[in-house]
């Protein structure tokens, strides 16, 4: 059974940290660093699965100016992934997620199950970040209703299909979504989009989706993108994960420039440094 405790802060922040609503009202996007627990996502699969490891690379991170870590236990790449259960999950987090959130920013779950997500946010874990919308797992709209907490909203399909129109696919899904939202109690200034970039999507689709990124604008809620190192860059440019930094950024810089309010990314410093500078180039346009 979930359990709904009456814990209601909507973000945690320390002293030298913003909180969630300042985050995203900078003039630049807030930035979400990656931290994989496992040892077969698409990037850095088994890099930190190792407590140690995982703590100094969220260490690292901070460091280098990431706002918010998000830390996931479960691969959900579209090739290849292995599902796992809610307890394997809460196996890999147990030793780490304390003293990732004893850093003192915002740390977010990156799960599609709610169990997952209730353990997590007990521990001191503030975002809920469900890959599929609040449409897979029937409790996560109810369980985020009841910890006030932020949650990220992204579109999913479980395939790609070439011959839809993606803008239109993930409008309707949002609307879905938002619908189990409301419906659950979920206040609207806790909800944030996110297009899914990679996720049930063709390469051409996620470029779309990107191109596109202001239409989603009509929804009036905060965007996050996460382009990171994405398969849609090796299809313009044929390269390895590890070898897309300047194809992310460059996705990154346009969905920022299309209204993204938080940038998912595994490279912080170049992301943060990036962002930076086009904001101050922006700003002089």
């Amino acid at each position: 059974m979930i359990a709904t405790s009456s814990r209601t802060a909507p973000a945690a922040a320390s002293a030298d940290h913003p909180t969630w609503p300042a985050l995203l009202s900078r003039p630049y996007p807030a930035v979400m660093g990656v931290l994989n627990i496992t040892p077969d996502s698409f990037s850095d699969g088994g890099q930190f699965i190792a407590p140690e490891r995982a703590l100094a690379q969220a260490r690292r991170m901070i460091a280098e100016g990431a706002d918010i870590i998000d830390i996931g236990a479960e691969s959900t790449r579209p090739y290849g992934s292995e599902p796992v259960s809610a307890d394997q999950e809460l196996k890999r987090l147990q030793p780490i997620l304390a003293d990732v959130v004893a850093l003192g920013i915002p740390v977010s779950i990156d799960s599609m199950k709610s169990a997952v997500v209730a353990w997590a946010l007990d521990a001191g874990a503030t975002i809920a970040n469900d890959i599929w919308g609040l449409q897979r797992d029937p409790d996560m709209a109810r369980l985020v209703a009841a910890r006030h907490c932020p949650v990220v909203i992204m579109h999913n399909r479980d395939r790609a299909d070439a011959g839809i129109d993606i803008m239109r696919d993930i409008a309707e899904f949002f609307a879905r979504s938002l619908e189990l939202a409301a419906k659950a109690g979920i206040s609207r200034e806790n909800i944030v989009l996110d297009p899914g970039i990679g996720f049930g999507k063709t390469s051409e689709q996620s470029i779309t989706a990107l191109a596109r990124l202001e239409q989603l604008g009509t929804f009036g809620l905060p965007l996050l993108v996460g382009a990171s190192r994405k398969r849609f860059i090796g299809s313009v440019s044929p390269s390895e994960p590890h070898q897309r930094l300047g194809g992310s950024i460059a996705a990154h810089l346009i969905a920022a420039k299309g209204g993204a309010r938080i940038i998912r990314t595994h490279d912080v410093s170049e992301t943060v440094q990036a962002l930076r500078v086009a904001a101050a180039i922006w700003d002089q346009a």
